[in-house]
């Protein structure tokens, strides 16, 4: 006897597009964090200052920003799997050509061009995943998908260290290639082939708007980790003009009938929260994770790989808490779990906040792995009830949006707290002051992961409504069907 129905269950097949998705994402979310540990040496080697060679990282999240707008479009027009393939291949060519530059400029040029191809490989990768699994099965199916996010920012520094104490720079890049090649061959045998939709022309406006405004919202926010201040022109400037875009983007949107992006899905109070609930973690989650390495680093005088090493118990934590965060939200829902989730992973910040110039490494280490059992309550569980609240022709105009979300959410997060240590460690001239400053800063980033427990149980709420509604509806077809019986 089993405990779940035929409909219920996950085929072999669906684990199989999920590994294909796996492989090509993990490329694009690793690439987003190895190259920062290299930033030193790609200075001195190609004989380039910090300022210009910071455009290798910021080409890349610039260029990530941009592209992730048209992905949904794309993959109606052309089909998910065809737009899936170009993605990692220009990703893949990105990172050859990238490890064969030899000057600042090559490098950043060949960095936009990876960007590009990296932008749409995980939307797209969440589409085809979100499609195959159905809403039943969206949380145990999306769980894994988030496994690399939650790794990424670990794996990356630390594979970054390897390669720089062990061989040359160029492989941070060529070592993309071979996984690039394994994640073609896979998509082409395993990623089923899907019909071209037919689809309106492409909303150039709503384009140039959206493609124009996020990457100046991008910029804007990088530029207050480099300034560290809020008030900086550098900072102002690229903000508000993208906040401006952004804004006439969305009332262009709510007044066309065939918009790049549909923003009425934003009426829908399950997914509108679920989003909101995404932002406010990103913000966290990502914001939090700069100050960790840093902390090892500055405070603890440890090594790039012993960083890594260090900050690796809280993605185990969340990597750990996935798989079961999945059965759980297919079973009781997403929002208790996303308010589970905040409410642990603020708890685990607090003794950050609290912690000294010698505090034990094994306690920090142990609060690391409670700080990462939060954030894989919380993460998942508000993406896939965002994706489960969907019908699946609108599934294509969800990802790009949550994505976005996301991914501004971090920013501003990193922003944040970038700013919050600098202005503490001016006149922090001991090893005391110095953890102290680190300290105001976990406060903080337990005040954004605090910010997610309102829209966590708005969700809550939301999803038990639509529960009783959907039982409801499904109670009335029961009765219309026996009363046509008799």
């Amino acid at each position: 006897m089993t405990t779940t129905s035929d409909s219920d269950r996950i085929d072999a097949f669906v684990w199989r597009v999920s590994a294909v998705v796996v492989i090509g994402s993990i490329m694009s979310i690793l690439d987003t964090t190895i190259v920062n540990v290299a930033l030193d040496t790609l200075s001195r080697e190609l004989h380039s200052t910090i300022d210009t060679i910071q455009w290798v990282a910021n080409g890349y999240l610039l260029s990530l920003a941009a592209v992730i707008p048209v992905t949904g479009w794309a993959a109606r027009r052309f089909g998910a799997k065809w737009v899936y393939l170009t993605s990692v291949i220009l990703f893949t060519a990105g990172s050859a050509l990238c490890g064969l530059a030899d000057s600042t400029t090559e490098l950043i040029v060949f960095r936009v061009l990876q960007g590009i191809g990296g932008g749409m490989i995980l939307p797209v990768g969440q589409l085809m995943m979100a499609e195959a699994a159905g809403p039943k099965r969206m949380g145990r199916v999306m769980s894994i998908v988030a496994v690399p996010a939650m790794l990424a920012p670990i794996l990356g520094p630390t594979i970054g260290g390897l390669i720089l104490d062990n061989i040359s720079w160029r492989w941070i890049f060529f070592v993309n290639v071979p996984i690039g090649v394994i994640a073609v061959i896979s998509a082409l045998r395993v990623l089923p082939n899907v019909e071209r939709q037919r689809t309106d022309p492409l909303d150039y406006l709503g384009l140039v708007l959206m493609a124009t405004g996020l990457p100046l919202i991008t910029y804007g926010l990088t530029e207050i980790g480099t300034t560290g201040t809020f008030t900086s022109a550098k900072v102002i400037g690229p903000i508000v003009g993208g906040l401006v875009l952004v804004t006439c983007f969305a009332f262009h949107a709510l007044r066309v009938p065939k918009p790049l992006l549909n923003l009425r899905l934003y009426r829908k109070s399950t997914f509108s929260t679920a989003s909101i609930a995404m932002f406010c973690i990103g913000g966290a989650l990502f914001g939090g994770m700069i100050l960790l390495p840093l902390y090892w680093q500055s405070v603890r005088f440890e090594s790039v790989l012993d960083t890594g090493l260090l900050t690796a118990p809280q993605g185990l934590g969340a990597a750990l808490m996935m798989p079961i965060a999945g059965k759980l939200t297919d079973r009781i829902g997403g929002g208790p779990l996303t308010l589970l989730g905040t409410l642990l992973t603020a708890g685990g910040t607090i003794p950050f906040a609290l912690m000294g110039a010698h505090t034990s490494i094994l306690s920090l280490c142990l609060w690391m792995l409670v700080r990462g059992f939060g954030i894989g309550f919380a993460f998942m569980p508000a993406m896939s009830a965002a994706f489960a609240a969907l019908k699946p022709e609108e599934l294509s105009h969800a990802t790009p949006q949550l994505n976005v979300l996301q991914r501004v959410g971090g920013s501003i997060g990193i922003a944040v707290l970038a700013v919050v240590l600098q202005r503490h460690l001016i006149d922090a001239h001991s090893l005391a002051a110095r953890a102290s400053a680190y300290g105001a800063a976990f406060w903080w980033a337990t005040g954004l992961t605090a910010l997610a427990i309102i829209p966590s149980v708005v969700l809550t709420l939301a999803e038990r409504k639509a529960r009783r509604a959907g039982a409801a509806a499904a109670a009335d077809q029961s009765a219309m069907t026996e009363a046509m019986a008799a």
